[in-house]
C-alpha cells in the first residue's frame, strides 16, 4: 500500500470512527490514521506522529469544524482525562457507533454476513452508573493529585468528581485529600518507588448502600488511621469496611497480595436480581449493576434452561453467570484463574443456598479440556472471557465437545468475531447477537451472543 503521509506531516480530514483505544480514526487515499483527540463527525487537523506499513497515529491539533453530534460534556476535565473517550458526543450516536462496530467487526473480521445483530441496549440515564473506582495518587509541582491518568501517559488528571461514578466516590475522594493535607501522608512517585499512598478503590452496593474503601500503600504503617477512618465515617454514613492493601513492589500492578482490614468488615453485599454476593477487595464484580441485569437475563434467555441441562461457566469469576445459570440447570460447572475469585464464588453458592454448582479453580484452557477427558459433557457452554478472547484450547474443546447451545459474552467485538469465526467454520450457527451498553461515555461494548450447533457448516 502507497503510504501518503510522513512523519510531521499536518493533514485535515474527517473523523469516521473511533477505535478500541479511543482514537479517532480518518481515512486519506484509504490509509487509516489514528488521531488523539476528536469525535466522531469532527473535520480536524492532524500532525503525524508515527508511522507503521498499514497505518499512522497522529494527534488532533485543530478541529476545524465540529462534529453535529457534539453536546457539552458534564465533566470538566474530558479534554484531557483518559477516562472517557466519547464525553462529548450525544449518547444516541454513541449507541450508534457501538452497534456498528459489532456489526462491522463481525462481517468483516468473522466473515459473518447474515447474522441477526440488534440494536444496542443502552441506558436511561447513563451518567454515575459505575459501582467501583479505582484511581492513583500522586505528586504534581509539590501537591498531591487524585484522579485518572491523562490521555497516552502517566500523568494523573486531578479530580474532585466524575460523572461516571457513584457519587460515593467523590465523597470518599475528598476526605482523602484532607487526610493527605492534615498529616502530611507522601503520595507514591512511580519513578523513584517512594512515597506511601499509591492507589485508592472505592466500592458500592447499589442495592444495600453498603461501601469498601480501599487504600493500596507501599507500606504495612497507615498513619493516622484512625482520625482518616472518622473522616470517612462523617461523609459517608454507609461506609462498612475500609481495608489496607500492602503493595510494595515497583511495578504497574496496582494491589499487592497482602490485605488488613482496618475498620468495618471484610467484605460487602451486593445483589444482582434475587442473589446475594460477597465483594471482597480482590473480587472482580461488574461495575455497572443497571446493565448487568439486562445482560444476565439476555444470558438465561439464550440459554433457555428446562432444568436438566449440565452448563459449563468458562471465566467465571466470582461465579456471578454461574450462579444464575444454576437457579434453572440441574448442574454448573464454574472455571475461573484467580483463585481468590473462586474463593468467592463457593462462598457465594452457600450464602445463596446453591448447591448444584461446582467452581474450578486454574486456567480455563487446562481445567476445561480435563474435566471433558473425564467425561463431563455440556449442553450449555457459557464463555465470558477477558479482552483477548477464548483460547484457542477453550474453543478446541467446545469444538469437540459439541453442547447443543453456546452463549458467548464478549467485552471485545473484534476478538468475538474471531473466535465466532472458527466456531462457524467448526458447525456452530450464530442465532443472535445483542451488544449492550455496559460503559457511556467510552468505546468499550459489550456483547451477547448465542449460538447453536447444527452439526455442520452447511445446515
Amino acid at each position: 500500500m502507497n503510504i501518503p503521509v510522513n512523519k510531521g506531516n499536518i493533514i485535515e480530514g474527517e473523523i469516521i470512527d473511533i477505535s478500541h483505544e479511543g482514537n479517532g480514526v480518518v481515512k486519506l487515499e484509504g490509509y487509516t490514521i489514528f488521531t488523539e483527540g476528536g469525535l466522531i463527525g469532527d473535520k480536524v487537523s492532524v500532525i503525524i506522529t508515527e508511522i507503521k506499513k498499514s497505518y499512522a497515529l497522529g494527534k488532533t491539533v485543530k478541529i476545524i469544524e465540529p462534529s453535529k453530534h457534539r453536546v457539552d460534556t458534564k465533566c470538566s476535565i474530558s479534554d484531557y482525562c483518559g477516562g472517557c473517550s466519547l464525553q462529548g458526543l450525544d449518547y444516541k450516536m454513541q449507541l450508534e457507533f457501538k452497534t456498528n462496530k459489532v456489526k462491522n467487526d463481525i462481517k468483516r473480521i468473522g466473515g459473518l454476513d447474515e447474522v441477526a445483530i440488534h440494536n444496542i441496549i443502552g441506558m436511561d440515564n447513563p451518567n454515575r452508573y459505575r459501582n467501583k473506582v479505582q484511581i492513583p495518587v500522586g505528586m504534581e509541582n509539590g501537591e498531591a493529585v487524585i484522579g485518572f491518568y491523562k490521555k497516552g501517559s502517566h500523568d494523573i488528571a486531578n479530580i474532585d468528581t466524575c460523572v461516571i461514578q457513584h457519587d460515593v466516590a467523590d465523597k470518599a475522594i475528598g476526605a482523602i485529600r484532607e487526610y493527605i493535607k492534615e498529616f502530611k501522608i507522601e503520595p507514591y512517585d512511580n519513578k523513584t518507588g517512594k512515597g506511601l499512598l499509591r492507589h485508592i478503590i472505592v466500592k458500592n452496593s447499589f442495592k444495600t448502600g453498603d461501601t469498601m474503601v480501599v487504600l493500596v500503600t507501599n507500606g504495612n504503617i497507615l498513619p493516622h488511621s484512625d482520625q482518616f477512618i472518622k473522616k470517612l465515617r462523617d461523609r459517608i454514613p454507609e461506609l462498612k469496611t475500609v481495608i489496607q492493601n500492602i503493595n510494595t513492589k515497583k511495578t504497574n500492578l496496582v494491589m499487592g497480595a497482602k490485605s488488613q482490614v482496618i475498620y468495618g468488615e471484610e467484605k460487602i453485599i451486593d445483589y444482582i436480581g434475587n442473589l446475594k454476593f460477597y465483594i471482597s477487595a480482590e473480587s472482580f464484580f461488574q461495575v455497572n449493576p443497571v446493565q448487568t441485569e439486562v445482560l444476565y437475563s439476555k444470558a438465561l434467555e439464550y440459554a433457555d434452561l428446562k432444568g436438566n441441562e449440565t452448563v459449563f461457566d468458562i471465566y467465571c469469576g466470582i461465579g456471578t453467570i454461574s450462579l444464575f445459570l444454576a437457579q434453572k440447570a440441574k448442574k454448573v460447572y464454574g472455571i475461573e484463574s484467580v483463585n481468590q475469585a473462586i474463593k468467592d464464588a463457593k462462598e457465594n453458592a452457600r450464602i445463596n443456598g446453591i448447591e448444584n454448582v461446582e467452581f474450578h479453580s486454574g486456567n480455563a484452557e487446562e481445567i476445561f479440556p480435563k474435566l471433558y477427558e473425564k467425561g463431563i459433557k455440556a449442553d450449555v457452554v457459557v464463555v465470558d472471557p477477558p479482552r483477548k478472547g477464548c483460547d484457542p484450547q477453550v474453543i478446541d474443546t467446545i469444538i469437540k465437545m459439541k453442547p447443543e447451545k453456546v452463549v458467548y459474552v464478549s467485552c471485545n467485538p473484534s476478538t468475538l468475531a474471531r473466535d465466532l469465526k472458527v466456531l462457524s467454520e467448526n458447525g456452530f450457527k450464530v442465532m443472535e447477537v445483542q451488544p449492550v451498553d455496559m460503559f457511556p461515555w467510552t468505546g468499550h461494548v459489550e456483547s451477547i451472543i448465542l449460538m447453536t450447533y447444527c452439526g455442520s457448516k452447511e445446515k
